[in-house]
């Protein structure tokens, strides 16, 4: 799947690398989980981790063809990261 980024998400990024959220995006093992952002829109989450284990979620949405463009990446809460696990545990 292609990627890209919004300038303003990418610049929003607080603490995350650029490169850990294309490792997420690329993981092999990867929930992908629909959800509506804070203005309403609906996107896709996708709840996975880096190479080095960081559990992150990162939120895209689809464009025309088969782009999809990233919109923002965040750390798991506790609960969130809890809930993954489980889900790891069971593939």
């Amino acid at each position: 799947m292609p990627y890209e980024w919004e300038d303003w998400a990418l610049a929003a990024l607080l603490g995350i690398e650029p490169y850990e959220v294309w490792q997420a995006l690329d993981a092999r093992r990867r929930w992908p989980r629909q959800a509506v952002s804070a203005t309403g829109v609906p996107v896709l989450t996708v709840w996975s981790r880096t190479v080095a284990g960081r559990p992150l979620i990162v939120a895209v949405y689809q464009t025309t063809g088969f782009t999809w463009k990233v919109i923002g990446a965040r750390d798991m809460t506790q609960d969130e990261l809890k809930e993954f696990s489980r889900w790891e545990e069971s593939r």
